[in-house]
């Protein structure tokens, strides 16, 4: 059975208007959505990794986990719909299956799923691998098997930009929408000149991530209507500009001023954990084996 909020992102959709989608990340991210009228709220991963669990972007966070905090946040949200983070689909085609039941059941509107190889890691950290684009079609056959609800979006999202360029990342986008994903998006392009590629390139409802301090520049709503893209993610605007406020009354509480501030994806991930993270990766992994580092 479909849900107001999943209807109401198709027919946004329909329209062929930009949708803007504010990251959220807890209650009081997704109650602040809610009241100030946003048209969609996006449940990013990093956010919730961060305030929800302490912890960097790096795939620390599980399935239920994450299942669980999008269920909340779509009944805060009401009729918003709500794009969910779903990563890689935590594991193989069976384990999509399950990510895609759970997300179904707590009620999100669109599950994003992603080609990284796991552990992941955040679209604008550096360092990024990819699995083969044939492995990533079979994730999306399986997460279209799996909902019991055609309203469900499938958002396919590619971080092969960073690896292996912007060519592969195009082609990868257009044969995971050929192979039945409802939306496109290419993570973390690096120029004005390569959005605009990516609109003329792939054929596809096409969403993107304009993550402030991050690799992609912020082109404006206008611009990005002209160039038709469907969705426009401000990942990191609500999160990132809390943290500043939260760090600097912490500060004063102390009388210090912050030693480090979370301008960028990397800044704010050390606030939670990323260099400690990343030693104990390098720690315990061969140099050829590491997850990421």
């Amino acid at each position: 059975m479909t849900t107001p909020a999943r209807q109401a992102l198709r027919e946004l959709l329909n329209r062929r208007e930009l949708i803007i989608a504010p990251g959220v990340y807890d209650g009081v991210s997704a109650h602040l959505a809610r009241r100030t009228g946003q048209a969609a709220a996006y449940m990013t991963g990093a956010g919730v990794a961060a305030s929800g669990f302490g912890l960097p972007d790096l795939g620390l966070v599980t399935q239920t986990e994450m299942a669980e905090r999008a269920r909340m946040m779509v009944r805060v949200l009401g009729e918003i719909p709500l794009i969910a983070d779903a990563d890689t689909g935590y594991g193989g085609p069976i384990n999509v299956v399950r990510t895609v039941r759970l997300y179904h059941d707590a009620g999100v509107a669109a599950i994003q799923l992603e080609d990284q190889t796991f552990p992941k890691r955040c679209g604008h950290l550096s360092n990024k691998h990819v699995v083969d684009a044939a492995v990533f079609e079979q994730t999306i056959a399986a997460a279209i098997d799996a909902r019991s609800d055609r309203d469900l979006l499938i958002i396919a999202r590619t971080d092969a930009r960073a690896p292996l360029g912007l060519d592969e990342a195009i082609q990868r986008v257009n044969r995971y929408a050929a192979a039945g994903a409802d939306i496109a998006f290419v993570e973390a392009p690096e120029g004005v000149d390569e959005i605009e590629r990516i609109a003329r390139e792939v054929d596809a409802p096409l969403l993107i991530n304009l993550a402030e301090g991050g690799l992609t520049p912020l082109v404006s709503d206008a611009r990005l209507q002209e160039l038709g893209y469907a969705i426009a993610l401000h990942t990191t605007d609500v999160f990132t500009r809390s943290t500043l406020g939260a760090l600097q009354a912490m500060c004063d509480v102390v009388g210090i001023e912050p030693a480090d501030s979370p301008a960028t994806p990397e800044g704010f991930f050390n606030l939670v954990g990323l260099r400690e993270w990343t030693d104990i990766d390098a720690r315990y992994a061969q140099q050829d084996a590491r997850s990421w580092a």
